[in-house]
């Protein structure tokens, strides 16, 4: 499972997609940010796979 939050500055957090289909920017322009963390459900529980 891949969790991945966006952040963006101001606004009301609208975004745009571009026509690639994939790209999110932020719909009034303003910087943003993205982070990435993976975590592997297993039998004995979650185990994440990348640590900040």
């Amino acid at each position: 499972m891949a969790i991945e939050p966006w952040f963006f500055a101001g606004g009301r957090g609208e975004h745009a997609v571009d026509a690639d289909g994939w790209t999110l920017r932020s719909a009034d322009g303003r910087p943003g940010a993205h982070e990435e963390h993976t975590v592997a459900v297993t039998e004995d529980g979650p185990v994440v796979l990348t640590l900040a």
